[in-house]
C-alpha cells in the first residue's frame, strides 16, 4: 500500500453488496418486494460518508440490474466506487428479507457463485495502491469463499505494513460457515487488527478460545494484549463496551423503539470508526457509536436511516414521540 496523500481516503473496505428485496408480509402471500442496496461494508460505507468522511468500497458485482443499482445508490450516498469491478460471468448477490411478524424477520440469501465470491487480491490492488487512513473489514467476506478469505488477509497484512489502521468486524454468519472454521480464519485476522469490533458471543472467534463458554474480560485482555488498540463489544439492548490497554468504558443503549434492528451492528461500527477518525476521546467515541446503533434500530432499512453529522445529536434527550421544532 503507498501513500498518496492527495488522493488518499479516510476508510476503504470492500466485499460483498447486494440487493435487498424486503417484503412487509409473508413472502407466501405474493407480498410486495422493495429492491434495495445491502451488505455489511456497504451499510458502514453509507454510515461514513453521511458523516462527512471520504470512503471508498470495492467489489465485484455482477454485469447485471441489480449490479447497476448496488453501484447507483453508493454513489448517490457519496461513496466512491472507483475500482469496483463488474464481472460478465457470475451475478450480483441477492437476499429476500421477509417481515414474518412485527418482530421476527427472516432472511434468504442467493450469494453462492456471486461475482463477490471470486473477489481477489488483483481486485483490490489499484485501491490499496491508493492509500488510506484505515482499511475495514468483516468477517462476512472471509467468509464468502478460500479466494476471498485470502485476499481478505492479504489486505490486511498490506494495510498494517503501510502503517494503516486495520479495522475489523468479527461479523459471523452461520450460513457461511461452522464456528471451527470461522476460528481458524478470524484469529488471525485479528492478529493483524487495530480495532476489533464482535458481540460478545463472537469474542471466542477471534482468541485462542473458541468454546462459547468464555470470559469476555480475559478475551479483550487477550486481543489487546496480541496487538489490538481499541476493543469493541455490542451487546444490542445491553449497551455496549469500548476498551484499550489503559481504560474501559460502558455504555447503555439509547432508548429508542426499536422498528428494524438490521444493520445495527454495521451502524454502530460506522460511529466508532468516524470518532477514532475525528480523533475522539474514548466516551464519546463509545457515544457516538451507539447512537448510531440507535438511528439504525429505530428506522427502517440497513441504512437508510443513518444520520448526517449535523443530526449527531437529535436523539440526545429524546421522549417517545418527540417532534423537533
Amino acid at each position: 500500500m503507498t501513500a498518496h496523500p492527495e488522493r488518499r481516503v479516510d476508510v476503504l473496505t470492500f466485499g460483498e453488496a447486494m440487493v435487498a428485496f424486503r417484503c412487509a408480509g409473508p413472502l407466501t402471500q405474493g407480498s410486495a418486494l422493495v429492491a434495495r442496496l445491502a451488505g455489511a461494508e456497504s451499510n458502514v460505507a453509507i454510515g461514513l460518508a453521511r458523516l462527512g468522511h471520504q470512503v471508498r468500497w470495492v467489489g465485484r458485482l455482477g454485469a447485471d440490474p441489480l449490479g447497476d443499482l448496488v453501484r447507483t445508490q453508493l454513489r448517490a450516498e457519496g461513496v466512491d466506487v472507483t475500482h469496483v469491478v463488474r464481472d460478465l460471468e457470475r451475478p450480483t448477490g441477492l437476499m429476500v428479507v421477509e417481515a414474518r411478524t412485527a418482530d421476527l424477520a427472516r432472511v434468504e440469501y442467493r450469494r453462492s457463485g456471486s461475482a463477490a465470491s471470486v473477489l481477489s487480491q488483483e481486485d483490490l490492488r489499484a485501491a490499496l495502491d491508493d492509500g488510506a487512513r484505515c482499511l475495514h473489514l468483516t468477517g462476512i467476506t472471509a467468509a464468502l469463499s478460500d479466494t476471498a478469505r485470502e485476499t481478505t488477509l492479504a489486505a490486511a497484512r498490506t494495510a498494517r505494513e503501510a502503517g494503516v489502521l486495520v479495522s475489523l468486524d468479527v461479523n459471523y454468519r452461520s450460513r457461511l460457515w461452522s464456528r471451527d472454521r470461522a476460528h481458524a480464519a478470524l484469529r488471525d485476522l485479528a492478529a493483524l487488527a487495530d480495532v476489533v469490533i464482535a458481540s460478545d458471543d463472537e469474542l471466542p472467534l477471534v482468541t485462542s478460545d473458541s468454546d462459547e463458554r468464555h470470559d469476555e474480560e480475559a478475551a479483550v485482555t487477550a486481543l489487546l494484549g496480541a496487538g489490538a488498540r481499541v476493543v469493541a463489544v455490542k451487546r444490542g439492548a445491553a449497551g455496549a463496551t469500548l476498551a484499550t490497554a489503559d481504560e474501559r468504558h460502558d455504555a447503555a443503549a439509547l432508548a429508542v423503539t426499536a422498528v428494524d434492528t438490521l444493520g445495527a451492528g454495521d451502524a454502530f461500527t460506522a460511529g466508532l470508526l468516524s470518532a477514532l477518525l475525528d480523533d475522539l476521546e474514548p466516551p464519546a467515541a463509545l457515544r457516538r457509536a451507539v447512537t448510531l446503533g440507535a438511528f439504525a434500530v429505530s428506522t427502517a432499512g440497513d441504512w437508510e436511516g443513518l444520520p448526517t453529522r449535523a443530526e449527531l445529536g437529535l436523539l440526545d434527550g429524546l421522549q417517545p414521540g418527540s417532534a423537533v421544532r
